[in-house]
């Protein structure tokens, strides 16, 4: 079963640039695993009026995912959106009673999250998306769903970068991140300057500036990167350790608690499916380890 897969205007416009900038992004569409089969509601009832309501009503739900991160969200050759934000999506659609084939993933780089929340383009956003104070201004979470870290990857004959401490030791390094992201602003305090950070929109396109020397180094959450290293064909590596804690959470609007409540519950009720949504995707990359569903963070 095919899902449907939509771009933003925005996104589009961006993906222009980005291709007149640095040319095709190499994706190669690997398919990361089968998928888990969450179970879907045959007729699930919600208090009028809230958005589970509506969205149980009119049967689909339009969802913001990343398709350029292996194991998370990544479009394969079939044009299918596949990883562990895609799987997770599917278990809360079914909770609404709504059918995968009946979910609409919208590509939804890391610079228009909270844009295509706020512009109602999407219904939630599933897309490696840290919580933190700044975007709580403009959008709510629901979760953590997943904890991850943010750490370097570079070409594995390079010697000089073991870290992010050691990038302001080598001030002609170039370290790339994605404009709008966490990582991006977490990695300057170690730069010798701001000339240092390379931003793209997409990290695919990161991985492509490093394997064709443009950059130095890549810097992003660890289970990202450990999907680029497996696919790199011993090309790339990670090095140093993690610096930063990045829990993971669903973008909703604003002040929806109703909604947020009502995903926590979904994936506390459903820890079985979680823990097959990552071993079918994320968990097939070398390296990384099955997680627990952690303590949901209070609604806003």
């Amino acid at each position: 079963m095919r899902f449907r897969r939509t771009t933003t205007a925005v996104t589009v416009a961006i993906a222009a640039l980005a291709l007149a900038a640095c040319g095709d992004d190499g994706d190669d569409g690997g398919s990361s695993g089968s998928s888990a089969e969450p179970s879907v509601a045959e007729t699930p009832d919600f208090e009028a009026g809230t958005t589970m309501a509506r969205l149980a009503d009119q049967g689909t739900i339009r969802v913001g995912t990343k398709f350029d991160q292996p194991g998370f969200g990544l479009e394969n050759l079939d044009g299918d959106v596949e990883g562990f934000d895609v799987e997770v999506a599917k278990i809360i659609a079914g909770a609404l009673g709504i059918e995968e084939g009946d979910i609409e993933f919208v590509q939804t780089p890391s610079a228009v999250r909270e844009e295509v929340l706020e512009g109602g383009e999407v219904d939630m956003v599933v897309a490696t998306y840290t919580i933190n104070d700044a975007r709580r201004e403009r959008i709510s979470f629901a979760g953590p769903y997943y904890e991850a870290g943010q750490q370097i990857m570079v070409a594995s004959d390079n010697d000089d970068i073991t870290g992010p401490d050691s990038l302001a030791d080598n001030p002609d390094a170039k370290v790339c991140s994605v404009t709008g992201s966490t990582p991006s602003e977490n990695i300057r305090e170690y730069l010798a300057s701001d000339d240092q950070l390379v931003l793209f929109d997409e990290y695919s396109q990161c991985a492509d500036a490093l394997g064709n020397g443009q950059v130095d180094a890549v810097t992003t959450d660890n289970v990202i990167l450990l999907g680029f290293v497996s696919e790199s064909d011993g090309e790339f590596k990670l090095v140093g350790e993690q610096f930063t804690e990045e829990p993971y959470g669903i973008g909703i609007p604003k002040g929806d608690v109703a909604f947020c409540e009502f995903i926590n519950q979904t994936l506390a009720d459903n820890e079985d499916a979680y823990v097959a949504a990552w071993e079918s995707t994320a968990g097939q990359v070398e390296g990384t380890e099955t997680p627990s569903l952690p303590e949901p963070q209070p609604c806003s």
